[in-house]
């Protein structure tokens, strides 16, 4: 993956290519050291990921990240700050993750993880293939970092309890505080409630088991899933339809 450094310090910028050279796949094709330089190092390299400082004099990391969305084929963008309070406005500029300086090598790891960027060629093949899309591309729970962005494709499903609802996705598990009501509405189309305390991913459905001693309880095997996940008596007749019409 090639990869451009964004930091107005120096060392910032020595630290972060001294980080990525821990992980194979990762070649730093180019640095800058403020927001204007980074636009045309970016527009003349191309690369798959910007590690982007927010806080620069000029043009700052977040109007760089706005600036990027009218790429053809704008790259991930990774925001790296020593200052919690940008979070908000990093997402709102569609970072796909958000690291606090100093950078750890485990954070830094698990940001790269997270990154799914399709080639052209996979974007031509899910716009072709349907034009139904969630109101939402992600949910946000809070950490001790700040703010953790999931991108939806990464969900597998949410599980309501009382005032928090668990997002168990590829990664892990998190709590968030928006109803399960809320997330059927947003996620709708890439979501199927089989209970009135779960939604369930449909790419991750693989199949529905009863237990032996009779038909009243039903279980939907989900792909990720640490186990089996229950179907309501009420959801059965839309889950048996759902993995009938897949088949």
């Amino acid at each position: 993956m090639r990869v451009v450094v964004v930091d107005d310090e120096p060392l910032a910028r020595d630290r972060i290519k001294r980080l990525l050279s821990e992980f194979p796949g990762y070649e730093v094709v180019g640095e800058a050291g403020d927001g204007e330089t980074a636009l045309d190092l970016i527009d003349e390299e191309e690369p798959d990921l910007v590690l982007l400082d927010i806080r620069m004099g000029g043009i700052d990391g977040v109007q760089v990240a706005r600036s990027l969305q009218d790429m053809e084929m704008p790259p991930a963008v990774i925001f790296t700050t020593a200052y919690s309070e940008h979070a908000l406005s990093a997402f709102d500029a569609n970072a796909q993750a958000y690291l606090l300086k100093p950078i750890r090598a485990e954070k830094l790891k698990e940001a790269l993880m997270r990154i799914r960027r399709p080639n052209r060629a996979q974007r031509t093949v899910v716009a072709q293939a349907s034009d139904a899309k969630p109101k939402r591309e992600f949910v946000l729970a809070t950490a001790r970092e700040g703010l953790t962005r999931i991108p939806a494709e990464d969900i597998v499903c949410f599980i309501a309890d009382q005032k928090y609802t668990t997002v168990c996705h590829l990664h892990g598990e998190v709590l968030i505080e928006e109803s399960l009501k809320t997330l059927e509405e947003d996620f709708a189309p890439w979501f199927l409630r089989i209970h009135r305390k779960a939604l369930v991913a449909t790419r991750f459905i693989s199949g529905l088991e009863r237990e032996r001693q009779g038909e009243q309880h039903h279980w939907l095997r989900v792909r990720h899933a640490a186990r089996p996940l229950p179907v309501s008596r009420r959801r059965l007749a839309e889950v048996r339809r759902f993995i009938t019409d897949q088949s």
